[in-house]
């Protein structure tokens, strides 16, 4: 293990201007990671050293559920992306090239594609079933607005694995075997997490969770109620109610000039938001027109509304407005003929509403859904604090996703021609999974969570180091050797010790020390040698002790092994 003098780690005092996330102030701070380029960084010795902690973690759990190690290209043939529809599908974030034959080629992203041509030249027979695969890769993602260092990266070394199973039954007990292994994982890397039900995205198939490590710095907002937790991007709640004023016979015209915004609207007519509705107009793929209606205080949220379209969508623009209902301005249900789609937490019976009148200037007030325009129904909005899940209310926070698990099913199998033969001889589509953990937004998390104001505190078990042995002798003292001794003997002990025995002050040792963040920190300075003690420092809490220098490395080594 190296001593401090020879070694890479070049701290800082300040944090980098534009940083804003704790972790990246901190990796830079403790000389654990460098930028290269807008969303690109290079791992330093100490910072690769937690980086690689976590993937052996990785490594010893998949290999547990029967998990085999390969290693897949960066670049990969356009020709498969195009055949499964991502070429375009996945969006700006694919890296596309060409090479000197003028070909088409990515950089992946991911490797469903390459994998499952693999599967379908080498499975021939149910006999070669199951099988999990998976890699250590190097990614690259076009990111539009990298941040947070490592968090949002535009390259970053990913763990993928894909089950491939006869079927649904198979890959339902592929899926648990994972999301076990995950689990386990997350513990062993000692951080806080929670699974929630997740959005399918641009990887495609039926089912997915992503593990979430909650911290501030987290981009996914996660909502969570007793026995339930799910992303922001699918979760249903039942919404919060909101006083209505009774409902007249008929609805009636009120002038709004001037207001064009809900809260404009509604402070007029002293009314709570959620008493209004608001328009979303959109057009759907095949170029039909819905007038999307939810509540004034609730905000769409385009996943589910997808999902309820059954059909990508995009927003109608004035011209197509006007086309279907009248002048852009004040847009409302009553008296269209467009298909009218109504989100869930619109309540139908409990009174009226405020709309736009689709005519400038003026709006609507006491409308009732169904007795005034026809809809259907649809769970169409964002969850919002206050809402309730079985009468519990719900609470939303931000989470770091370090994990995601899918059910793909025959998405890419059937495109790609991955296919085996069961047991009558019957050709069959083969099941598949694919299953996700990011190492470096590990290691981020973990400092997100438990830093404190002198630095990183790290999870035991993904410390670059497992001690941080700190000697005040200079050299050629009985201090200094005493510090040597121990060094040899903390290592002959099986703890990975970084030994700093720099030309240095007392309060830059201790300093750099608590800002790299190994779980212990030991100290022998002149004291040691008039006591016959040395130092101990639990870095979390920051929980000093002393130990006797007889029997010092053992004793020690017992201390790391008790420590979270």
């Amino acid at each position: 293990m190296p001593r401090l003098s020879e070694y890479l780690l070049p701290t800082e005092r300040e944090p980098p201007a534009d940083a804003e996330a704790l972790s990246h102030k901190l990796l830079v701070r403790a000389g654990l990671i460098r930028q290269v380029g807008s969303g690109l960084w290079s791992w330093l010795p100490a910072g690769w050293r937690a980086h690689q902690r976590v993937v052996q973690i990785i490594r010893e759990e998949m290999d547990a559920i029967g998990g085999m190690e390969m290693l897949m290209p960066i670049m990969q043939p356009a020709e498969l992306w195009k055949r499964t529809g991502r070429y375009e599908g996945f969006g700006d974030e694919l890296f596309k090239l060409k090479d000197r034959k003028d070909a088409d080629m990515v950089l992946g992203p991911t490797s469903e594609e390459v994998v499952t041509t693999h599967a379908a030249t080498m499975i021939r027979s149910y006999r070669d079933l199951p099988k999990i695969l998976y890699h250590f890769q190097t990614k690259e993602r076009d990111e539009p607005r990298p941040r947070a260092a490592v968090l949002r990266s535009r390259e970053f070394v990913m763990k993928d694995s894909y089950s491939f199973d006869r079927d649904r039954a198979g890959l339902d007990d592929s899926y648990q075997k994972h999301a076990r292994a995950y689990d386990r994982i997350f513990d062993r890397c000692g951080l806080e997490w929670y699974s929630v039900e997740a959005d399918v995205g641009a990887m495609g198939g039926f089912g997915a969770h992503e593990y979430m490590a909650p911290c501030p710095a987290g981009e996914n907002d996660v909502v969570l109620a007793p026995g339930y937790a799910a992303n922001l991007e699918v979760a249903s709640a039942q919404a919060q109610p909101v006083e209505l004023p009774v409902a007249p016979a008929a609805s009636e015209e009120v002038p709004t000039p001037g207001m064009s915004t809900i809260a404009q609207v509604a402070q007029a007519l002293q009314l709570p938001e959620g008493a209004l509705l608001k328009a979303y107009p959109v057009v759907l793929a095949d170029g039909s027109f819905v007038l999307v209606m939810l509540r004034g205080d609730h905000k769409v949220n385009d996943i589910k509304l997808a999902l309820a379209l059954k059909s990508p969508f995009r927003q109608a623009n004035s011209d197509e407005i006007e086309k279907q209902l009248g002048p852009p301005g004040s847009i409302g249900p009553v008296g269209v003929q467009a298909r009218i789609l109504l989100d869930e937490g619109v309540a139908v019976d409990a009174g009226g509403y405020v709309v736009g009148a689709n005519r400038p200037d003026l709006h609507l007030r006491g409308v009732v859904p169904g007795r005034d325009f026809n809809f259907e129904l649809g769970d169409i909005r964002n969850a919002v604090v206050g809402d309730t899940i079985a009468g519990h209310a719900v609470r939303i926070e931000p989470a770091i996703e370090v994990g995601n698990i899918f059910k793909l099913g025959t998405r890419y199998s059937d495109v790609l021609g991955a296919t085996y033969l069961d047991q009558t001889g019957a050709s069959q589509t083969i099941w598949m999974g694919c299953y996700g953990i990011g190492p470096a937004r590990i290691a981020a998390a973990a400092i997100e969570q438990f830093a404190d104001d002198n630095g990183i505190s790290w999870p035991r078990a993904i410390s670059p180091f497992d001690v941080h042995l700190v000697t005040l002798g200079k050299e050629g003292s009985d201090e200094r050797s005493l510090s040597d001794s121990l060094y040899e003997e903390l290592q002959a002990a099986g703890l990975d010790t970084l030994y700093d025995e720099r030309d240095a002050g007392p309060g830059e040792k201790f300093a750099d020390a608590e800002l790299l963040g190994c779980p212990l920190r030991v100290t022998i300075g002149r004291r040691s040698l008039q006591n016959g003690e040395i130092e101990v420092q639990v870095r979390r809490g920051q929980d000093s002790r002393t130990l006797p220098l007889e029997g010092a490395a053992s004793a020690i080594a017992d201390l790391w092994r008790d420590l979270a």
